[in-house]
């Protein structure tokens, strides 16, 4: 029945900082050509930290490093003040040259001061082409200028390791400028970065900036002198190289306000390439500069390193005054720590992302699929996220130019996102702990927005019906996945409370029977009332979800409690929801004397909850099997009939997919226009009532169309599953919007990280803990797994009723395993081999 051949071996990393900082090559999964590189943003800076993000044309733009968002501007309001770097060129025997190291500026942009659309350092003379290649977190932008005599290419990452949170969340920004002489004589060549000290933005009289010299650093310190302030803008910044020779720098300069203090510097670093210091005086515009000079001969490459640093310690609690800190600012004492603490590692933690994104794409499978996945993993490194002091992790539901959106770690938004699960496991435990432990009150109500500071986690006291069911089943994932069984006990009685509340009178379920038909606020701000198979799903997933953690535990009574309810609820779904299409929602008016409690009332709800308002009814809600893809993901089977399923989606793809918009009526928010594609948030083929008016039915939003999508996958609906991700990415192609940040209630939308689950539906990938049991589909090639531990490939290679499999682990912890199954070929026992640190190889014989 088995034939197995095992071959154990030990991952073994052979240091070698010097060679990697030059010869480690950075993958790339998308270039993106001059004429779709202007809306590009790459955020790079570690998990809770904020980010610099690298534009299309290789400005740095959207500085969100201040504990709050600033897209679309820079550190400072003026655009001419804005950091950037410039690049001096004097070939032997020629004429200097100054331009800054970014591409030419956008047509639409040739606006004036009077209507805003000025971009920054506007006035600044650039190269005249520009391109962009990436595969995150790298960046790298091409540019080149026939009347320079160097090509520039501008390369910029931060690390980002797989369930390493540490060296994920790092506060640096590194970049490094590879100028290449395509001339035939000899060029003195000199790159400068300049950043005005913008720290506590008012407290200019305050501000400092220091040049230092220390343990192979060299750079400006930027400071304020007040000692603890609290305003969020109060810390320190840090601009360094790493090269020994011939660097030259200014502190400040003596004029009287910016942005005189540009052309100062423009001149200055223009006439021979090297900057001139002068001692600082009171009045002196505290631009911080650094430039490297060097000599490059005819067709020779060489590089010019940097990095920008940051340590802010002032975040606030949502919108409010009150300090809740951030994590990363407990690790450094200043923005000069973190470059002393990080800069003898870069070699390495360069290499470790490398493998980790080189794994990922040398791997088969659709392009659509891996950029959707890796591209939106950079919204865990934005201000949509972060850690306060304690360490804990919370998320906005997105980030507006200047602002969050969606304060306290909405859980019917954050319910649907599958990246931090299974690429940083650890944070996903964290987030089971908010909602749980802390957001759960005693009588089972959960917030479903988390107010800070922590101690208030449960005091908003409104429950949403999907997002509470959600959490349930994403406890039961990260129990799985993790293998954590303190963590299940200790949240276990929190879980029972959670769901006992769909339990109460007047609640969801008061009769439970199985059936969620009470008054339900779901994910569109709304509440339904009456059974609707969006939440009657999530019902259905938890119930089962739970019933597996209760037998676990020995409590049987309770089980039976949940798989009865499950059972009978059901069967009801399908007998009572499913129109021989998809599944609808029945309408039930509030027929109670007794009014609506206060908990289950939270956004556009009915006037007159008798005839109430804003009701999906008979119409096709794009996401309403949302629980059974949470299901498919927690290996949990069908909640409903299979074939229902599969023609559900089918009705999806048939009734909400809109090949072109251009004859689209959407009086809403438009996030896809024109000759675009893509999945509608819902549809009325047996004609609309007057109820569904209000709601979003005309938008399309990436969160919900990946989750209809992976659906599909999950379903062998593959041709129409990947249409629909390839629609979306399409969408978000650098000219019309940027690949590193999807919209829905803000941009860098939380919910749009649930196309990593795509990567799970293709492969079919599913690990325990508990059991150390992975599954997978058999499938001929070699394809990526992560369960938030470690990371690696499974490799298959048949050969008539054989198969050779080799499960390999990149990752820096080790594979536990006990057993390996595949969908056609059962389950084996891998009785020698439990830890897995590098390979394990062995072939199966089909039944």
């Amino acid at each position: 029945m088995k034939n197995m051949k095992i071959v154990l071996g030990m991952a073994f990393l052979a240091v070698s900082c010097q060679v990697w900082a030059q010869n480690v090559e950075w993958p790339i999964l998308k270039h993106y050509d001059k004429d779709h590189v202007d809306n590009i943003s790459l955020p790079i800076g570690g998990i809770g930290t904020g980010t610099i993000s690298l534009g299309g044309i290789g400005d740095l733009r959207d500085w969100n490093i201040m504990n709050k968002p600033s897209n679309g501007s820079a550190v400072t309001s003026s655009t001419n003040t804005s950091p950037f770097f410039a690049i001096y060129t004097k070939p032997e025997g020629g004429e200097a040259m100054t331009k800054a190291l970014m591409g030419p500026v956008a047509l639409y942009k040739y606006g004036n001061h009077a209507d805003g659309r000025v971009e920054n350092n506007h006035g600044l003379p650039r190269f005249t082409e520009a391109t962009f290649d990436a595969a995150y977190p790298f960046g790298q932008v091409n540019l080149s200028d026939s009347n320079m005599p160097v090509d520039v290419r501008i390369k910029a990452f931060n690390p980002f390791i797989p369930a390493n949170l540490d060296d994920s969340g790092i506060p640096v920004f590194i970049l490094r400028y590879e100028v290449k002489n395509k001339s035939d004589k000899n060029i003195e060549v000199s790159v400068a970065g300049s950043i005005l000290n913008v720290i506590d933005h008012d407290g200019a009289a305050e501000n400092r900036n220091q040049y230092k010299d220390q343990n192979g650093l060299k750079g400006i310190f930027m400071y304020n002198t007040k000692k603890n302030s609290e305003k969020r803008t109060w810390g320190t910044m840090a601009l360094a190289t790493l090269e020994n020779e011939n660097i030259s720098y200014q502190t400040s300069l003596s004029v009287p306000k910016a942005p005189r203090d540009m052309h100062h510097f423009w001149e200055d670093f223009s006439k021979d390439g090297i900057l001139s210091e002068k001692e600082f005086e009171m009045g002196d515009v505290r631009r911080g500069s650094l430039a490297v000079k060097k000599v490059i001969a005819p067709g020779e490459t060489k590089e010019f390193q940097f990095y920008i640093t940051w340590h802010f310690p002032n975040r606030k609690a949502w919108d409010s005054d009150e300090t809740v800190g951030n994590y990363y600012t407990t690790q450094y004492q200043d923005a000069w720590d973190v470059l002393t603490q990080t800069h003898p590692n870069v070699p390495e933690l360069e290499k470790k992302t490398v493998d980790f994104v080189s794994t990922f794409l040398d791997t088969d499978g659709p392009e659509a699929i891996k950029e959707a996945a890796l591209f939106n993993m950079s919204t865990l490194r934005t201000e949509t996220c972060f850690r306060t002091a304690d360490g804990m992790f919370y998320g906005w539901e997105g980030i507006n130019d200047d602002s969050g959106s969606g304060w306290g770690s909405c859980n019917h938004v954050w319910n649907y996102e599958q990246t931090t699960p299974f690429i940083f496991g650890e944070l996903a435990k964290l987030q089971r702990r908010l909602e749980l432990d802390h957001a759960t009150d005693d009588d089972g109500i959960m917030s479903f927005r988390i107010e800070l500071p922590i101690e208030k986690a449960d005091s908003y006291k409104k429950a949403a019906a999907d997002g509470q069911m959600g959490a349930i089943m994403k406890m039961y994932r990260e129990w799985q996945l993790s293998g954590d069984e303190e963590l299940l006990k200790e949240l276990w009685p929190k879980v029972k409370k959670a769901l006992e509340f769909s339990w109460v009178e007047g609640g969801w379920d008061a009769d439970k029977d199985g059936v969620m038909e009470g008054v339900l606020h779901y994910t569109l701000d709304v509440e339904n009332y009456g059974p609707n198979p969006q939440v009657q799903l999530w019902y259905l997933g938890a119930l089962k979800a739970t019933a597996k953690m209760a037998r676990h535990l020995g409590e049987k009574d309770f089980a039976k409690t949940c798989e009865k309810l499950y059972g009978t609820g059901s069967k009801w779904t399908d007998e009572n929801l499913f129109n021989g299409e998809y599944y609808v929602h029945k309408i039930r008016p509030w027929e109670s004397k007794a009014p609506i409690s206060p908990v289950y009332l939270v956004g556009a709800g009915a006037k007159d909850p008798k005839n109430p308002d804003y009701q999906i009814g008979n119409g096709c809600l794009v996401d309403q099997l949302v629980g059974q893809y949470m299901a498919s993901i927690c290996d949990l089977g069908y909640l409903v009939k299979e074939e229902n399923i599969k023609t559900t989606l089918q009705s999806i793809m048939k009734y909400n997919y809109k090949g072109s918009l251009e004859a689209h009526f959407n009086n809403n928010r438009t996030y896809a226009l024109g000759s675009e594609a893509g999945l509608i948030m819902a549809s009325f083929p047996n004609g609309r009532s007057e109820s569904s008016l209000g709601l979003p039915v005309g938008e399309l939003m990436t969160g919900f169309e990946y989750t209809a999508a992976n659906g599909m996958l999950f379903e062998g609906m593959e041709k129409e599953g990947l249409k629909v991700i390839q629609d979306i990415r399409n969408r978000y192609d650098g000219l019309k919007r940027n690949p590193f940040g999807e919209i829905e209630f803000g941009r860098h939308y939380a919910r749009a990280m649930t196309a990593y689950g795509a990567v799970l539906a293709m492969t079919g990938f599913h690990y325990s803990g508990i059991e150390k049991a992975m599954k997978f589909k058999a499938l001929d090639g070699t394809y990526f797994w992560a369960n938030g531990t470690t990371y690696g490939t499974v490799e298959q290679k048949r050969s008539g009723n054989d198969i050779m499999v080799t499960i390999r682990v990149v990752g820096e912890n080790p594979l536990e395993l006990k057993t390996f199954e595949l969908d056609e070929f059962g389950k084996y026992s891998i009785r020698k081999a439990k830890q897995i640190s590098d390979k394990l190889e062995f072939t199966i014989a089909k039944n």
